[in-house]
């Protein structure tokens, strides 16, 4: 597999593109039970694909090379990607994943996105594990699809690149007590620990899609609810998490925060960080975030090199 810091792509994968749409990929027709326990029992569905079935319940929109990256972190030998999409056939054939991409004014998209389908959720049940999946989730838009996409992105990143690594949600549930309203973090959240001191970061996928300014003050007004009523202990975080904006590109960087202060949704209590897509695949994390300083009567972007963030 190719490694992150040999991507010479010049636009995120996630970012969204005009007139993006989703395609069906997966399998129509009718796949019994009795058919899957029978390729159970005869050894062609083993425990590497209910590891897939697994890591796709948690994430649950995910691609082959996120999977190839988790597989591995699990500790799972793969043998290569192409190994892995053989694997991911199986599995849509057998109705027990079902997958899409994207199409939009460019041509197809380069990559595929894989989620549940009814009988992986049979199948996971049965080992009693904990699935929410019903069928309307998989009816959701390109850009709820990509800012998951781009989330897991930054949280790989986090486990493979960054030594103080502790662990990782997929979908934070925050609540904004004012608003009296629970929302979740699109791009996840991760725990780091050294000398047994822990920081939390939370992040917030931003995707260019339509009326974007607009949702994007929406949901800080929501995390700035949260910021100015937190105590210990709200929404499962112990001291104040660090918010981080995973944006499309460096451009993208300065329109949110432009948006930002020009609807005055600054957060007092704590250092708004950015970050990209792209700056995911550099080899060390360190220097991947950004923040913006007042110098001059002018704002500046700034790097912020947090050593925490290295190997």
């Amino acid at each position: 597999m190719i490694e992150d810091n040999q991507i010479k792509a010049q636009v995120s994968p996630f970012a969204i593109r005009k007139g993006e749409i989703k395609t069906f990929d997966g399998k129509d027709g009718y796949v019994s039970m009795n058919q899957i326990v029978h390729k159970i029992n005869i050894g062609h569905i083993t425990d590497i694909h209910f590891a897939i079935l697994d890591l796709v319940n948690e994430f649950e929109f995910i691609t082959s090379r996120q999977l190839y990256q988790m597989l591995e972190i699990k500790g799972y030998d793969p043998k290569s990607q192409d190994k892995l999409n053989n694997k991911l056939e199986q599995l849509v054939k057998c109705k027990i994943l079902t997958r899409y991409y994207f199409t939009s004014d460019e041509g197809k998209g380069i990559y595929r996105i894989y989620c549940l389908e009814k009988m992986g959720k049979y199948l996971l049940t049965s080992k009693e594990i904990e699935c929410k999946w019903q069928p309307s989730d998989n009816t959701k838009p390109v850009a709820m699809i990509k800012k998951r996409l781009s989330g897991n992105q930054t949280l790989i990143a986090y486990l493979r690149k960054v030594k103080a690594f502790d662990s990782y949600i997929v979908k934070p549930a925050i609540t904004a007590k004012v608003a009296g309203k629970v929302f979740k973090a699109t791009g996840g959240a991760v725990k780091l620990t050294k000398n047994k001191k822990s920081i939390q970061f939370v992040f917030e996928s931003i995707r260019r899609e339509q009326e974007w300014e607009k949702k994007l003050v929406d949901k800080m007004n929501l995390y700035k609810d949260f910021y100015e009523n937190f105590v210990p202990g709200d929404s499962g975080f112990t001291n104040l998490p660090q918010l981080i904006l995973i944006c499309e590109d460096e451009k993208h960087m300065a329109e949110a925060f432009k948006e930002i202060v020009k609807n005055q949704i600054e957060i007092p209590q704590i250092n708004l960080l950015f970050t990209t897509d792209l700056r995911q695949n550099e080899e060390t994390l360190s220097n991947t975030l950004v923040q913006f300083k007042l110098v001059d009567g002018k704002y500046k972007m700034e790097n912020v090199e947090l050593k925490l963030l290295g190997m």
